[in-house]
């Protein structure tokens, strides 16, 4: 069974960055789609940034991050990240890692996913 394990978040100044670390164990046959979604309280969990594993399709991130969140991953250490920078108070949020079956063509079998235990991320000045 895949499991995803979460690096901590913390607490970051306004401007400030952070990176996000998410582990993948356990066997995984073919592509995956690995994300990262965040969450603040009474809202709808909001997908972030999707990078796709087997695939040439560029990773997508919302347009709330864009320019500003890097996702990458190092297939060597099965390892997932989401590098934050020029932080600001409205990325406070409880972030999610995810993984979902993936396919060759950049295909997310949504509603999947696994997700990571999630991990807290403050931004404040």
């Amino acid at each position: 069974q895949v499991r995803l394990k979460q690096s901590e978040g913390g607490s970051v100044q306004i401007g400030g960055s952070l990176t996000l670390s998410c582990e993948v164990s356990g066997p995984t046959n073919g592509p995956l789609c690995l994300a990262w979604f965040r969450q603040i309280p009474e809202r709808q969990r909001e997908r972030v940034a999707v990078l796709y594993t087997g695939s040439q399709t560029s990773p997508v991130y919302a347009d709330s991050v864009k320019g500003r969140f890097t996702i990458s991953r190092d297939p060597d250490t099965n390892r997932f990240y989401l590098q934050m920078n020029s932080l600001k108070p409205e990325d406070t949020a409880m972030y999610y890692c995810a993984a979902v079956p993936g396919s060759s063509w950049g295909f997310c079998q949504w509603g999947q996913e696994i997700w990571g235990q999630g991990t807290q991320v403050t931004v404040s000045s």
